[in-house]
């Protein structure tokens, strides 16, 4: 039987953090620590190097971005360490500033997912093992900001819907599930997404993560 995912769970608010740690260990998931603030997430994460941190984006002692920079620098100084981050807020940039150039191993959820335990565990799930997850409504956000003469005009709404899902980090099983499709049907759709805008040989893995949300972002200016 393999080992359950290690979690360590940051989150100022006590019930809700203490929500989190139960919905992860019903879940199967082994939270070996919480935290209620940026610095001891730091001490507890370094020191229990788990498979992943669940930390909220405002944590104290500063009550602002302080849980997003503790989990740059968890990023930085655990790499091995999948870092999901919790927003109470629609915010894109804080996704782009989370993956950074290497979307292995992240997240970025809406605090208000947590609440459907298919798609927070799916997450944790994902993250842990390396790969991204990022939040469907901040993804949808990025692609509905629009500029003229946009390439993704040319793509067709199925081309579109796929994209969205890709930018999400799902695999080509992943996005052949959630659109009832065949894994066939998405190669040939996430080709033709590639060539059409412009962005080479179709990426494999992260890259075709980061090649999609370097596309969004570009999109937005």
């Amino acid at each position: 039987m393999a080992a359950a995912v290690r979690v360590v769970v940051g989150e100022d608010d006590v019930l809700f953090r203490e929500g989190i740690a139960r919905i992860l260990a019903e879940s199967g998931f082994d939270v070996v620590a919480q935290a209620g603030d940026a610095d001891d997430l730091l001490r507890k994460t370094l020191a229990h190097r788990p498979d992943i941190a669940v930390v909220d984006i405002q944590m104290p002692p500063g009550r602002g971005d302080d849980g997003l920079r503790a989990a740059l620098e968890l990023r930085d100084r655990l790499p091995q360490t999948g870092v999901l981050v919790l927003s109470q807020y629609y915010d894109d940039q804080y996704a782009v500033d989370l993956i950074g150039a290497s979307a292995e191993g992240v997240g970025y959820l809406l605090k208000e997912r947590v609440g459907d335990i298919e798609v927070f565990t799916d997450a944790v799930t994902r993250v842990a093992a390396g790969g991204t997850a990022l939040d469907s409504e901040v993804v949808a956000r990025m692609l509905g900001r629009r500029r003229r003469d946009d390439p993704l005009d040319r793509l067709t709404p199925r081309e579109r819907d796929v994209l969205a899902q890709l930018a999400e980090g799902k695999s080509n099983q992943g996005i052949a599930e959630a659109l009832v499709v065949t894994s066939a049907a998405v190669e040939k759709h996430v080709t033709g997404i590639f060539h059409k805008l412009g962005l080479g040989s179709s990426p494999t893995g992260h890259r075709r993560v980061l090649a999609a949300l370097a596309y969004l972002r570009d999109s937005q200016h």
